[in-house]
Formats: C-alpha cells, sequence, structure tokens
C-alpha cells in the first residue's frame, strides 16, 4: 500500500481533493480550496513523480507528451488512496493535477463524485468507455494558455460528454494562470453541486 504526502484540514463534506500543478506541493491550492469551497474538508495531495526536482503526480516525456504507462500507474495509485477516504470527494486540479484529476474520471471514475479541471488536456483514451453518467464537471480553460491550447481543453469536454459526464465549461481571457472569473464561477458551481452529493 503507497502513501501519499498530504495535508487534511478538517470540514463539512464533500471533501475537496487539491491536486497541484508541476512544482507544487499539498499546500498549494489550500487557499484556492478555502475559496472555491469554503467550509469543506480539504486534502491536498503531493504528486510522487519528480521532474528536475519539481514534484508532479506522472511522469512526461516533454511538454504536453505524457508516459501512458506512467499515467494509468500514478492514476490506480491515486484512486486507490483515494478509496481509503470517507465520504464523496471532489477533486481540484490545477494543470499536471487537473490532467491526473480527469485520468481518474477515464480510468477510475468511481473514485471521483465530481471534479474541478482548470488548465486540463485530455491525459489518454481510455480502452474501454467509463460511466460518467450525471457526474458534474467543471472546467476552466485560458483562451490564451500557451501550454493547453484552447481545442486541447475542448476535446476534452467533448470526450468527457460522450461519457455521459454533466460538463460545464468557462473560457477566460487568460492565460496558463487563473482568472478571477473562473474562480468565482466554480464556487457557484460547486455550492449548487454539493447540494446532490
Amino acid at each position: 500500500m503507497s502513501d501519499f504526502v498530504y495535508r487534511s484540514i478538517p470540514g463539512e463534506a464533500p471533501t475537496v481533493v487539491l491536486l497541484h500543478g508541476t512544482g507544487g506541493d499539498e499546500n498549494d491550492l489550500v487557499s484556492l480550496g478555502q475559496m472555491i469551497a469554503p467550509g469543506s474538508a480539504l486534502l491536498g495531495i503531493r504528486g510522487k513523480v519528480l521532474e528536475n526536482g519539481a514534484p508532479r503526480f506522472f511522469r512526461r516525456l516533454r511538454e504536453g507528451v505524457f508516459d501512458l504507462e506512467d499515467l494509468r500507474f500514478r492514476t490506480n495509485e491515486l484512486a486507490d488512496f483515494l478509496a481509503r477516504q470517507a465520504g464523496p470527494l471532489v477533486a481540484l486540479g490545477y494543470s499536471n493535477g487537473a490532467n491526473i484529476a480527469a485520468s481518474m474520471l477515464l480510468l477510475r471514475p468511481e473514485a471521483l463524485s465530481a471534479a474541478i479541471l482548470f488548465r486540463a488536456m485530455v491525459p489518454l483514451t481510455p480502452d474501454a468507455p467509463p460511466d460518467l453518467t450525471g457526474k458534474p464537471v467543471f472546467m476552466g480553460t485560458g483562451q490564451h494558455d500557451p501550454i493547453i491550447p484552447l481545442e486541447s481543453a475542448e476535446r476534452l469536454a467533448g470526450m468527457l460528454k460522450e461519457y455521459g459526464a454533466d460538463v460545464t465549461m468557462k473560457v477566460v481571457n487568460a492565460g496558463h494562470g487563473l482568472a478571477k472569473a473562473e474562480v468565482e464561477g466554480a464556487r457557484g458551481w460547486l455550492g449548487e453541486v454539493r447540494k446532490k452529493l
């Protein structure tokens, strides 16, 4: 059984699982989590893969090209860890963290009740179509993101919808950094979603 370095902040259900971007850690998204999900329990997790000393959730071969074998392994490892947590779980991922959350939706959809994906792209194509019927997903995408082009995010949104997810996508006038409008959008969205979880 493989454990992660994590930070747990008690609060109400659902627990919001904080998944950082490259170079972040378990503390990185705490303030963002508190803004989007005030009063909710938070679980910040540190990725185990190091890229030039920077923590990530899975290996990549180069920018935008993922090591798919490692991605599958790390996705299952994280989903197994989350399976030991109580109550409904909502992923809140940014960049690399959003990509592993998207990978969990595609490979281990039972691990998450809902997901907020900031700056995500299609991480992989699943061998078998997952059943995401009615699963709420919020995506925040920057129109001028130099790392994740808008069409990459739109392709992920389309794939999740095809598998039945209830996707809300907010495109903002921003790059790879977050904009106030999408953070507020995610907060309002989660306020509605948590009533149903």
